[in-house]
């Protein structure tokens, strides 16, 4: 249940005529009262002998009743309450009594009070009212109605319990606009999944991801053939922008433009100047670029740019444990960019759930705490690289480095949940565990090739081969070791310590590294965690390799512990990496 306040008016009049009309798109339905102050008032939608002019005058009587100079400017209060979109359909009487405990917690009409303000419920369709009153009492005095819009939500949360609907998280007043009813009805009515605020908000969030500048953030809005009106003070500086769907346009033909902070308080201008300045350095960069074993340089490919983004990931977590608040804000923020990067360079069979869980994630990323944006930009730019990257294939090495990186995400994306629910950030922990689900779907979508193969190498292992890596695991992880060993995934966490141990590492070493993060507790399956940590700790391929499995236990070189690069393993704060 989902009220909003809206800014006060001056005319009840024309109000009424919006409530009772067709509406901006004709998705005004059987519009008529549910209820009013006395029960009594004329009601337009059903009675043909009343007009609106009846109960615009019954309800503003109260200002006639005192000095022309004691009347409010604006005397039109405005409530609209919504239903959820899995909510049962609400009757009537029901409405009604919602109706009545809004005024009455808002300071409009209080339970018990003879004198207070006159109002009217509207119902124009079946999953929510509007409730308009006048702002004098009967008695001539002003009502208390100050912080109306928390007093409506705190109602709205005891009539959820109360009617058995879906219990809203209680906001902070972060969240993004919600799409008005003119803006879904339009959408429904043009086949579209979502809205055109919905889908602008998408493609800003694209366009900031990773973004090292203005130009750039401007230039990937245009190539994303967006519609751009830029706001320039008399010297010249940019104050702000707005955006248009080249498509949508209003009734006289004319783009439908939207600001930046009308589609998110993070989108506008100067909140996305914020990050930008955070790694200002990076802007005349570009790609990064990797020398291979031929010793030739090349722009960062999809798969080392998903392997990036995982170690990235991994870097992040500790800071929501031990950076500090603003640190942290920083680090959820630019996984959000992440997401965002990653969905937008998936392939087709992860593509719409990493596009679900970076929208829902979204949420997530904003809070009354001030993200310090420079702790975050080896993140941002792990964003930056997939984007350069560009798409990767859903086979093979991309494939596999792409479950390695969704696989890590998870956790961030859960470090982010706890984080929120430790400071009573309930629609934000909500969020990020949405997201979650929607990444374990794409993790298992984009897993199920790679690790099938690690499974089919590992089961072809010779039997001492086994036998030595679960002496290894009983050594490494007594605490996981039963679990690990019983597991379906237990052939491809072999295969994977067979290939740690072939490349000079050793498994012991690499496999307590690995295990060192209390996440694993959220793991649907602990060797698949382990598989994809192992193989970026000692920079395996994500996918298997084609190589022949030995007949027998050759002998081998002393192992090494494999430390991972600076990249991989950035100094920590408090002085420790994990």
């Amino acid at each position: 249940m989902i009220p909003r306040v809206h800014q006060q008016g001056e005319r009840t009049l024309g109000l009424l005529i919006y409530l009772f009309g067709p509406g901006t798109h004709e998705e005004h339905i059987d519009p008529h009262l549910v209820a009013s102050f006395d029960g009594l008032a004329p009601d337009p939608g059903r009675d043909p002998r009343a007009t609106l002019k009846d109960l615009q005058r019954l309800l503003d009587q109260p200002l006639h009743a005192v000095d022309e100079h004691q009347r409010p400017a604006k005397h039109v209060w405005h409530c609209s309450v919504r239903a959820a979109s899995d909510d049962r359909l609400l009757s009537g009487e029901e409405w009604a009594d919602i109706a009545r405990r809004v005024v009455a917690a808002t300071g409009i009409d209080p339970d018990g009070d003879d004198a207070g303000c006159r109002w009217a419920a509207v119902r124009h369709a079946d999953d929510h009212i509007h409730i308009i009153a006048t702002l004098i009492r009967e008695d001539g005095h002003s009502p208390n109605h100050h912080r109306s819009g928390q007093r409506a939500q705190a109602a709205c949360r005891l009539i959820e319990a109360d009617y058995g609907l879906h219990r809203v998280e209680p906001g902070d007043g972060t969240a993004a606009r919600r799409s008005t009813s003119a803006e879904r009805h339009k959408a429904k009515r043009q086949g579209k999944a979502r809205t055109s605020r919905e889908e602008l908000r998408e493609t800003v969030r694209r366009a900031v991801a990773g973004a090292a500048s203005e130009n750039e953030f401007f230039d990937r809005l245009a190539s994303a053939g967006l519609l751009i009106r830029t706001r320039v003070a008399p010297s010249g500086d940019l104050l702000g922008y707005t955006v248009a769907l080249p498509g949508d346009r209003n009734g006289k033909g004319k783009p439908i433009w939207f600001p930046g902070a009308k589609l998110a308080p993070d989108l506008s201008l100067p909140r996305i100047r914020e990050r930008l300045n955070s790694g200002a350095e990076d802007a005349a960069l570009g790609p990064r670029e990797d020398v291979g074993a031929s010793g030739r340089s090349g722009v960062v490919g999809p798969a080392q740019a998903r392997r990036r983004a995982a170690a990235a990931a991994w870097d992040a977590i500790p800071w929501l444990d031990e950076g500090g608040d603003g640190a942290a804000a920083a680090q959820i923020a630019a996984a959000g960019e992440v997401l965002d990067a990653l969905a937008k360079t998936s392939a087709a069979v992860t593509r719409q759930e990493l596009r679900e869980a970076a929208g829902a994630f979204e949420r997530a990323c904003r809070s009354h705490v001030r993200a310090q944006h420079h702790q975050a930009r080896a993140v941002r730019r792990a964003a930056r690289d997939l984007i350069y990257a560009g798409p990767a294939l859903g086979r093979g090495e991309d494939g596999a480095a792409t479950a390695m990186a969704i696989d890590t995400m998870i956790f961030l994306v859960l470090a982010a949940a706890h984080w929120h629910a430790e400071r009573q950030h309930a629609q934000q922990a909500a969020a990020a565990h949405q997201a979650a689900a929607h990444l374990r779907t794409a993790y298992r979508a984009a897993s199920t090739t790679p690790m099938k193969s690690l499974r089919d190498r590992g089961r072809r292992l010779p039997g001492t081969t086994l036998a030595r890596h679960a002496a290894t695991v009983r050594q490494a992880v007594p605490e996981l070791a039963e679990g690990l060993l019983t597991e379906s995934g237990w052939p491809a966490l072999a295969a994977t310590l067979t290939d740690a141990e072939a490349s000079g590492g050793d498994p012991a070493a690499l496999l307590t590294r690995a295990a060192r993060r209390r996440e694993l507790d959220s793991a649907d399956s602990v060797s698949d965690v382990l598989v994809w940590r192992l193989r970026r700790l000692a920079d395996l391929p994500a996918a298997a390799p084609s190589l022949p499995t030995p007949e027998a236990d050759a002998p081998s070189a002393a192992p090494r512990s494999v430390e991972p690069s600076a990249r991989h393993a950035p100094r920590r704060p408090g002085g420790h990496s994990t």
